[in-house]
C-alpha cells in the first residue's frame, strides 16, 4: 500500500530538480532565477578604456587628483542600485557639485551613474589653498579652484 502512495506522488521528471537533504538542499537551486543576487551591471563597464583619455583630453600618467561631481539627471524611474549610488556619493540635491578623490573605489561607483551626473577634473591654477586660505576659495563652475588671498595693507615709509 505505501508503495502505492509513493508512485501517486511522484512529480514528472525535467519540471522541478528534487530537493536532496541537509545542505546539499541549497546547492541544488539553479532552477531558481537570481533576480536579485546576481549584477545587472555588465563587467565590461569597469574595464579601463583608453580611447576615454584621448576623447576628453585627460593623461593616463599624470592623472588629475580630484573630480568636480554633480548630479544632472533625475533619479526618479531609475533603479535602486543607481539611487543608493547617489546617495552614497552625495549627489542628493541636483546641481551641488561634490568633490571627489580619483581612486578606482570612487571610480567604479561613478561610472555605475556616469548617465546621470557630469564629472570634471579639479584645475588649480594657483596651486592648493592652505588651511589658512581654504576658507577664501572659490569653485567655479568649469572645474576651476580659485584663491582669494588676502591682500595686506602696504605700509608707507617714512620721510625723512
Amino acid at each position: 500500500m505505501a508503495q502505492v502512495l509513493h508512485s501517486g506522488f511522484q512529480r514528472p521528471p525535467g519540471r522541478l530538480q528534487t530537493v536532496k537533504n541537509g545542505a546539499e538542499s541549497l546547492i541544488g537551486t539553479e532552477w531558481i532565477p537570481h533576480k536579485f543576487t546576481r549584477s545587472k551591471i555588465p563587467d565590461n563597464v569597469f574595464q579601463p578604456r583608453p580611447e576615454e583619455h584621448e576623447k576628453y583630453g585627460g593623461d593616463p600618467q599624470n592623472p588629475h587628483k580630484l573630480h568636480i561631481v554633480t548630479r544632472t539627471r533625475r533619479t526618479k524611474r531609475h533603479p535602486y542600485w543607481e539611487k543608493d549610488m547617489i546617495n552614497m556619493l552625495g549627489l542628493q540635491k541636483a546641481h551641488s557639485p561634490q568633490t571627489h578623490k580619483n581612486i578606482p573605489q570612487v571610480d567604479a561607483k561613478l561610472k555605475v551613474v556616469k548617465h546621470l551626473i557630469r564629472i570634471q577634473p579639479l584645475k588649480v591654477p594657483q596651486g592648493l589653498p592652505t588651511e589658512q586660505t581654504m576658507s577664501s576659495t572659490c569653485l567655479k563652475s568649469t572645474g576651476e579652484l580659485l584663491v582669494q588671498w588676502p591682500l595686506k595693507p602696504v605700509e608707507k615709509e617714512a620721510k625723512s
